[in-house]
């Protein structure tokens, strides 16, 4: 990897920031006398920001997506993807925004700024990129990246790179806790609400323990998670640029128009299936109604503006959120003990979605219900244990389902599929790909060729798509 100080997000801030004032103020000096120094620290934050919004909602997480169940690709790229055909090039977006777009710029921003909030929240944007790359692709470069006197970084192992983001995360927290409290109009997450950011940085935290099956340490660090919605962590788009919108209809509204979707005539992803009332995979019950979800959750692959629910224009896309660090509370107390110390957990998931609260303002009046569910649901014979298997499998059974619906748009369903493939096939949702053979099923994203191809330490060749992460083994 070469060491890139380009700091192509920090120039477009730039460009965007800066008064026809303060412009005209300056007409006799040279513009190229601005050295990064003479930048205020804050303008790096929303370009690494939005670097990050690319990492966790990208082109690699559709791809993630279809290989889960729950997209289809239907046409020329996403096709060719979709029929397990997926080359080096399609990581190298992803790849530079991690290493170009959040490092760089959360790296100037945490060794340059006196501004402990500043400091914080780049800390935590950071760990949440490196934790989810080393979900997706296995071992990569940290521990040396970023460090100017390397030219080529060693690959940490999988492992090795979430024990340093997590160590990342307790910095940041710490740090937070101390830093007075303030708003930073360039943070485009929580505009510098550090409560907010604490609570997410310790649902992050117990998303990287999840992820090794370190069930006891996810539920400690999910304790001081997110407590509400109001609390998510999300990526907001904006009507103006265009370049701002809700990243999946931006690429349907434009070149991709046909080629990714969920649904369309009689085809419908294993998602949509689970959804759909009158579906034999149906997961409707007595006491859950998806009507609503089911129509929310539609993604037509004709164009974006075929779309007006999850995928819609100006629809937020979950980054860090209640649901998951509720949903990580429910598995987690109910390995440790019964399902009556998960119950709870899933039931305030419930209620939120009985609210409406993960629908918008097309599909709130149709259709939903989710009543609380009781422990006898999940008793031999109940309406979520029709097949007797037993009840602490068949509540566990409901939770991952409920994640693999509610993370849509996530990577939550990709990295539980792989979690629980091997340990836990009882409760794991046993996804399918609807044309295609799910017995040879998917364990990584390819490094990016650009890696490859610069980083001396890189593998000679990507070890495919086929291997396991060392957390999966």
């Amino acid at each position: 990897m070469k060491n890139i100080h380009k700091l192509i997000f920090l120039s477009l801030t730039i460009i965007f920031t800066f008064s026809c004032e303060e412009i005209n103020e300056g007409v006799n000096e040279n513009p190229n006398d601005i050295i990064v120094s003479d930048v205020e620290e804050s303008l790096f934050l929303t370009g690494g920001m939005l670097a990050n919004v690319q990492v966790q909602s990208g082109h690699l997480n559709r791809i993630a997506a279809m290989y889960t169940g729950q997209l289809i690709g239907f046409s020329s790229l996403y096709s060719n993807i979709y029929g397990l055909s997926l080359s080096s090039a399609e990581a190298n977006g992803t790849w530079n925004a991690v290493y170009v777009g959040v490092l760089t710029n959360m790296r100037h921003i945490i060794g340059n700024t006196d501004n402990d909030l500043l400091r914080g929240i780049a800390m935590v944007v950071e760990a949440h990129a490196f934790g989810s790359a080393a979900s997706i692709f296995g071992d990569i470069p940290y521990g040396e990246a970023g460090n100017p006197e390397i030219q080529d970084p060693a690959f940490d192992s999988q492992v090795q790179v979430y024990t340093q983001v997590i160590d990342k995360l307790d910095e940041a927290i710490s740090t937070l806790n101390g830093a007075s409290a303030g708003s930073i109009p360039e943070d485009i997450y929580f505009g510098g609400d550090k409560v907010k950011w604490i609570a997410a940085a310790h649902t992050l935290k117990a998303r990287f323990y999840l992820h090794q099956k370190d069930y006891a340490n996810a539920f400690s660090s999910a304790q001081n998670g997110i407590s509400s919605a109001s609390g998510d962590m999300k990526y907001q788009p904006l009507d103006q640029p265009q370049d701002s919108w809700n990243l999946f209809f931006t690429i349907l509204e434009g070149s991709r128009g046909g080629d990714i979707g969920n649904s369309e005539g009689d085809t419908d992803s294993f998602l949509i299936q689970l959804l759909e009332p009158s579906n034999p995979s149906s997961r409707n019950n007595a006491k859950t109604d998806e009507t609503a979800r089911h129509g929310y959750s539609i993604v037509n692959p004709s164009s974006g503006s075929a779309n007006d629910g999850i995928i819609a224009k100006l629809e937020p896309q979950n980054l860090v959120t209640f649901f998951e660090n509720k949903l990580i509370m429910a598995e987690a107390a109910a390995r440790a003990g019964t399902v009556a110390s998960g119950l709870p957990h899933l039931n305030d998931v419930r209620a939120w979605l009985d609210s409406g609260g993960n629908l918008n303002d097309n599909y709130i009046g149709q259709s939903h219900r989710y009543d609380p569910y009781v422990e006898a649901d999940f008793d031999a014979g109940g309406i979520e244990n029709t097949d007797n298997v037993a009840a602490k499998t068949a509540f566990l059974r409901e939770v991952i389902e409920e994640r693999y619906v509610s993370g849509f748009g996530m990577h939550m369903p990709f990295n539980d599929a792989r979690r629980l493939r091997k340990s836990d096939s009882a409760f794991a949702v046993p996804y399918v790909l609807v044309n295609g053979d799910s017995s040879q099923p998917v364990e990584r994203m390819p490094y990016a060729t650009d890696e490859l191809l610069s980083n001396s330490n890189a593998p000679s060749e990507d070890p495919g798509i086929f291997t396991k992460t060392q957390v999966n083994q």
